[in-house]
């Protein structure tokens, strides 16, 4: 069983919540993990930038990457939104299975 974690920055708890709850509504996820307090240091526009921010860890399958990402771009704020997905190298098999069931839209 396949699983990424997609990690998705936010720039407040707002946005971080708006995005999760409707991600895992459509199960484009089965689970997103909000985790506050995260500072972003980055080059933007030829200046260094720091920022306050809200990191998603977003749960999903393969299969869904595509119209997560596409979810993700029309609700984010950013201009260039981070949505970086890396594959899980392993899990709790029922976890792993679990996600797989959350995001499977044959229900």
């Amino acid at each position: 069983m396949s699983a990424l974690i997609v990690y998705c920055s936010c720039p407040d708890a707002a946005t971080a919540d708006a995005i999760a709850s409707d991600l895992v509504q459509e199960h484009l996820a089965a689970c997103v993990t909000a985790l506050p307090s995260a500072r972003s240091t980055y080059r933007w526009e030829g200046r260094i930038e720091q920022a306050d921010e809200v990191l998603l860890l977003i749960k999903t399958v393969p299969g869904r990457l595509e119209a997560l990402t596409e979810r993700i771009r029309a609700l984010h704020p950013y201009e260039l939104p981070e949505i970086l997905a890396v594959e899980a190298a392993g899990g709790l098999a029922p976890y792993l299975q679990w996600i797989a069931d959350q995001t499977d839209t044959h229900d």
